[in-house]
């Protein structure tokens, strides 16, 4: 995912988390924010040291990126929003990983009513 689309600053990361607008599942959080005239979507992601070494958060981050780029063209392009992992996020597979993903952005209202999963 190309560098536009990604919450880097730390303030960036606050403005989000201080809506206080999230919903959550076993393996992420998600906190969004409006904002209506931003062109596309841009996402951060979080992987906390609960989720074993270096090696197993990037592996995390890694399996977030590659769903959140497959479900692309199905977000809404005017919101901010930050996934968070959870430790039960440790491990799951890339299949698990994307459904779960889905499942907690259809509670965020951030997936596209014309999504349907293959």
């Amino acid at each position: 995912m190309r560098k536009s689309y990604r919450i880097k600053k730390e303030a960036e990361f606050q403005q989000v988390f201080e809506t206080r607008n999230s919903v959550a599942n076993r393996q992420f959080v998600v906190y969004s924010m409006e904002k209506p005239d931003q062109l596309h979507f841009r996402v951060g992601i979080s992987v906390g040291k609960k989720i074993g070494n270096a090696v197993h958060r990037n592996w995390v981050k890694r399996r977030i990126r590659q769903s959140l780029l497959e479900l692309k063209p199905y977000l809404k392009q005017d919101v901010d929003f930050l996934v968070i992992a959870r430790p039960r996020a440790d491990g799951i597979s890339m299949t698990d990983a994307k459904s779960s993903l889905i499942h907690v952005l259809k509670l965020a209202k951030l997936l596209d009513s014309n999504y349907s999963e293959e």
